[in-house]
């Protein structure tokens, strides 16, 4: 539902919730000088594979641009473009705050903190069952 109903709030856009996502994490501070695609994916907690076809039509787009890192010329650093950040600043931010409130309605600053405890117990639990299937496939795999 999540995707369904958030992807209505920013389709006029041209955007999806995935989209959405890392227009997100690309604009936050510490990303302003760009971020790998391995660090954008695990901040995503996305595959690189996943990643990959999304940031390829998100540049095809005009939304981001991606270049060699300078540090390690293997690894390509993903930017919001210009265009990308005026899209994500003046015209999704609002329609995304707007969502918000509509699906927040009826909910009380303690009922947003209790849901928000748990959503972040349940994505602590998530990590931990992905990080020991990783382990136990790696140790299948030696």
């Amino acid at each position: 539902m999540l995707h369904k109903t958030g992807t209505r709030a920013v389709e006029d856009e041209g955007l999806t919730t995935q989209q959405w996502a890392v227009l997100g994490a690309l604009s936050r501070e510490e990303s302003a000088a760009g971020m790998s695609v391995g660090d954008l994916a695990r901040y995503l907690m996305v595959s690189r594979q996943n990643l990959s076809g999304l940031i390829s039509r998100m540049e095809r787009d005009g939304h981001l641009t991606t270049a060699a890192d300078e540090r390690d010329r293997r690894s390509r650093l993903v930017r919001m473009s210009t265009s990308g950040r005026q899209l994500w600043q003046q015209q999704a931010i609002p329609k995304i705050n707007a969502y918000y409130d509509d699906v927040l309605t009826d909910f009380s600053i303690d009922d947003v903190t209790h849901a928000l405890h748990y959503l972040l117990k349940l994505l602590d639990n998530m990590k931990r069952i992905d990080e020991a299937t990783r382990t136990r496939n790696e140790e299948e795999d030696d």
